[in-house]
């Protein structure tokens, strides 16, 4: 078998993206090559779509965005594969050095030479999964049972996120657990946490409609819309007041064997980067509680650390995931009563490449031109 040429979308700068082919090499040994059928459009994958850059990290060189993906094996080498072509498989795009101590640690997750798909970090960057067909390391390939569907595949990415923070979390049965931001890993982080055995879950948002989503499905228990303050705080003492305010609001919230209100949290899961949730998080948290890091937005905040030392909340961080994959597509796949339906996060589909930059701008609103509400963004390219 020759090479073979495969169409990817290729970003060049912002929202300038391009469908362009180019060459797919026979896979090496170690390697299988997949057709990549259903990809979920994340909130790193719009950054760098709309201002070619992510934070702090700018692209160099035209980039294939998209990894929360999942395929179809179509070619193997020609001896030794655990895969046999028509396997369907979930991608984990991120490939460790496997040698440092954290990789021995079990901890590849924040290894120092990572690799990731479609992330501008390492350079040459690692080429995303918007492209016809890859060829990926069958280590990082986890074949998918039959009762899964392929865009069960893709959510075995961000599912794997909030898999991970509910590790680390260490979850205590019949306790609370806040989720403040209510997107679709918000919403699987208050699912997972339902699973883990959290007698309460309120999730918590600006959108009444993305809270009201997530108690209707069964991703959480309790919702609450955040106030936005008529006047925006702006001083640090307006803005901790404000904070103050809204953890006092959800400690007060009214759930069913909770007379007196929902009271502090066990667990927080932050999961906007906002530094507002953040000082409200800490406030909202029980001694001795546990603050999950996981949004990933305004690089410097202001924290009332004095606040979280008084009550020994440990704020945890969370960097994307470690030995989770396989977990979560056995979660998927339980048929727990406790978890609801996932593939109900997929509130948009668009088909093919040529439709790729439709589905990032539906992805950067908040309800598309129908007034539907968008929380993932699914792009699918079966033939």
């Amino acid at each position: 078998m020759s090479a073979t040429d495969v169409k990817a979308s290729v970003l060049h700068a912002a929202t300038d993206v391009r469908i362009e082919t180019r060459p797919l090499p026979v896979p090496s040994q170690g390697e299988i090559q997949v057709a990549v059928q259903a990809t979920g459009l994340c909130g790193s994958d719009l950054h760098y779509f709309r201002h070619f850059r992510n934070g702090t990290i700018q692209v160099r060189e035209p980039l294939t965005l998209g990894h929360e993906s999942a395929g179809i094996v179509v070619a193997i080498p020609s001896s030794g594969s655990p895969f046999q072509v028509g396997d369907r498989v979930a991608l984990e795009v991120g490939l460790p050095c496997e040698q440092c101590e954290l990789c021995l640690a079990g901890r590849y997750n924040i290894c120092r030479g990572m690799n990731f798909r479609s992330s501008a970090k390492a350079f040459p960057h690692f080429q995303g999964t918007l492209q016809e067909r890859i060829n990926h390391p069958a280590k990082w390939c986890h074949k998918l049972p039959d009762t899964l569907t392929l865009e069960h595949g893709a959510i075995v990415e961000p599912l794997s996120v909030a898999m991970h923070a509910r590790d680390r979390a260490s979850i205590t049965p019949g306790s609370t657990v806040l989720v403040l931001g209510a997107g679709a890993v918000g919403l699987l982080c208050a699912a997972v946490s339902k699973v883990a055995g959290a007698k309460t879950v309120v999730i918590a948002d600006i959108l009444e409609d993305r809270v009201k989503f997530a108690v209707d499905n069964g991703f959480a228990d309790a919702a609450f819309t955040v106030p936005i303050p008529a006047t925006r705080p702006e001083t640090i003492e307006d803005k901790l007041a404000y904070a103050q305010d809204v953890a006092a609001k959800l400690k007060a919230l009214q759930v069913a064997g909770a007379e007196n209100g929902v009271g502090e949290a066990a667990v927080t899961f932050e999961c906007t980067g906002v530094e507002s949730c953040m000082q409200t998080a800490i406030y909202a948290t029980q001694p001795g509680g546990k603050v999950m890091i996981i949004g990933m937005g305004a690089p410097v905040q202001t924290l009332p650390i004095m606040a979280a030392s008084l009550k020994e909340v440990d704020l945890v961080g969370v960097f994307r995931y470690a030995n989770a994959y396989r977990n979560a597509i056995d979660l998927l796949a339980s048929n727990n009563p406790l978890f609801p339906d996932v593939q109900k996060l997929v509130t948009h589909r668009f088909r093919g490449l040529e439709n790729v930059p439709a589905a990032f701008d539906t992805a950067a609103k908040v309800k598309d031109e129908r007034g539907e509400l968008v929380i993932k963004v699914m792009v699918d390219m079966t033939a």
